[in-house]
This record gives C-alpha cells, structure tokens and sequence, in this order.
C-alpha cells in the first residue's frame, strides 16, 4: 500500500513536448492555417483574424460589443495550481489588451487519465479559479478530453465600448513603445523542463506570469494609447510585426531597454531555447540586427512568452503619463523599449541604444 509520501511525484512538464505558448503553431504555419479562413462581410465584426490581434471583436450595440478569445497550452511548471493560475492569466490578457472588461470564462481541458491522477487536474483548475476571480470573471463550464499529453485553458468572453477597443491596428509613425512585463519566460521554463533549473529558480517569472494585465490595460485606456498588443508565443519582435503590419509602420527597438527575467540571458547562452522561440527567429525575416548583437541577444528578442506584458504604442505626449499610470497600477517591469518608424511597414531594426 503506498500513501502520499511514497507516491513518486509527478512532473507535469515531463508528460508534454513542449511548454507553455512555446508550443503554439509558429506563425509561418499559422499564416498557412489562415489562408483558409472565409472572408468575413458581417459589419458587426469589427476585428478577425485579418490583422491578428489578440481577440475577436463583435459589435451588439452603438455603445456595447463582445470581446471572445481562447488559449491552452501544454504544462509550463510542475506545480499544477501554479500552471492553471499562469493558463489562466494567460487567456485572461487577451481580452485586457483589447480594453475589455472579462465576463466569464470556460475550462478547456486536455488530460491524459492513465498518466496524472484527476486529484491533480483539480489542483489546475483551482490555480485557474483563484486568477478568475481577482479578475471577477467567474468560470462557468467547459470541456475535457483525454489525451496523450496535459492540455489547459480558457475561452473567455468580454466586453468593451466599440468606441474605446484597443487594437493592434492604430499605431502612428513618432509614437513610443512601452513593455509591461520582463521577456524570458519561454527560456526560464526550457530550462525547468530539462532539469537546468530548479522550480525555485522560476519564482520570479510565476510571479510575472500569474500577474493579470488589467492594471496596466486600465492605464492605457485611462492615458490614450495608439494600439496594444499582448506578448505570448510569437514573441515580441512577433507581436510587434503583427501590430506594425496592421498599423503600416515600422519600428526601432533598443535591446539594452527591454526588461529580462533573471537567468533568461545565461541559460540562452547555453543553447537552452525552446523550439518556439527558434521558430520565432527563423519567421524574423523582416529584422535587421545590428552588428553588435549577439545571438543569445537576439533570442531574447523571439522568446516565446506565455502570460507576457502588453505593448502599447503610445503617443510621444502622452508616455510620461502612461509610464506614471503604470507605476500606479503596479507594474514596475514597465519600461520604454523603442519607437515606430515611417516604414518600411513591418520592418524592425534592433539596435544596441536608440540615438
């Protein structure tokens, strides 16, 4: 007979291929996937998948419309409440980079019952409930399957004023760029899959990860932001080719301004990078590196994030007031990171400090 102290425990990056949005399609392959979509001529919809923004946008009303996105992914730390409360966050973000308020959410999940005990999907599913419920968006249902490897979510569903939506199609020439959150997620949680880092060694980027982004959403509304965009599994330079193609901009990004996890930059030295961000950097065609970075630097640069910060693009009047709301809403990682460009549109140019 064996009890909990016996029982051997279980390591829930262990049952999957990947981590966290590192294991997304990469956004080549996603392109393809796209091509087949029907073109959509219903004027209440008011954002698709045309410009890859974080989330559908339907309009019901003059003053209301309805915010719905959806996200899962494979476990990305071994403490299952910790990964349903970052799963969570996660799904939650897109909606607060839209301007949205959540209204409620659905479970998705992906268990493979003869690998991992329903006691520990229960564990998932509380993490997740403690995240929705400081963001007061109640979880209502869902669905499960089994499967060959762990898989967990939320659909959410949101509203804003079709008036007030952010998107990632508003972005001027001159306005400046701001991060909310540090990148290295994607590397930090590699590292833990193989064994290179121990869990303590993640306390930093849970805390980040399972942070919600409605504070720093609130003070974009609150300031005026051109467009915003979340950063997860296309990575920044990913996220910021969508917002600059929907905006027919370009942009300049100093390396030595973005804000990175503790470890992030070592165990990238070391050639510990998911596969996501690898497949970030091959789809960066439209980037041109200095000479002077490096390519560990350059990988921070296409990590794969999961529960990343939002990028506002925001007017050079207004970013001395975003940059103080957003210390008021208690996100200290913020920081100014570059500046968009008349072109060409889609172009980035990564450079060591801006002039």
């Amino acid at each position: 007979m064996t009890d909990a102290a016996t029982t051997p425990r279980i390591r829930l990056t262990a049952l999957s291929h990947g981590a966290g949005c590192a294991c997304k399609l990469g956004s080549v392959d996603l392109g393809e996937v796209l091509r087949h979509l029907p073109g959509i001529a219903d004027p209440r919809v008011l954002v698709d998948a045309a410009t890859r923004d974080d989330a559908a946008l339907f309009r019901l009303s003059a003053d209301r419309a309805l915010v719905a996105t959806t996200d899962f992914f494979t476990p990305i730390v071994d403490d299952p409440r910790a990964w349903g409360a970052i799963a969570a966050a996660n799904a939650l973000s897109d909606v607060y980079a839209m301007g949205g308020t959540p209204l409620f959410a659905l479970n998705l999940v992906g268990w493979p019952r003869d690998k991992a005990p329903f006691e520990m999907l229960g564990e998932v599913i509380a993490g997740a409930a403690e995240i929705t419920e400081r963001a007061r968006c109640p979880m209502l249902g869902g669905h499960s399957v089994d499967v060959v490897e762990p898989l967990f979510g939320l659909v959410v569903i949101g509203e804003v004023h079709p008036d007030r939506a952010l998107t990632n199609a508003g972005a001027c020439a001159g306005d400046v760029l701001v991060l909310t959150k540090p990148l290295g997620t994607g590397i930090l949680s590699t590292a833990l899959k193989r064994d290179a880092l121990l869990e303590p060694g993640m306390a930093e980027a849970v805390r980040s990860m399972t942070t919600l982004n409605e504070g720093a959403a609130r003070a974009a509304l609150e300031v005026g932001v051109s467009a915003a965009t979340d950063v997860t599994g296309f990575g920044l330079l990913g996220h910021l080719g969508n917002m600059l193609a929907a905006s027919s901009v370009g942009a300049e990004i100093a390396f030595s301004a973005l804000p990175i996890l503790p470890h992030a930059m070592s165990l990238a030295g070391r050639g510990i990078v998911p596969g996501g961000t690898k497949r970030n950097l091959a789809a960066a065609t439209n980037v041109e590196w200095a000479d002077d970075l490096t390519p560990t630097e350059r990988v921070i640069c296409v990590d794969a994030q999961t529960s990343g910060g939002l990028l506002l693009a925001v007017p050079p009047e207004n970013e001395a007031g975003l940059l103080s709301a957003l210390r008021e809403a208690e996100t200290p990682a913020a920081a100014v990171i570059g500046r968009l460009t008349a072109g060409p549109a889609g172009h980035v140019r990564v450079v060591r400090t801006l002039e």
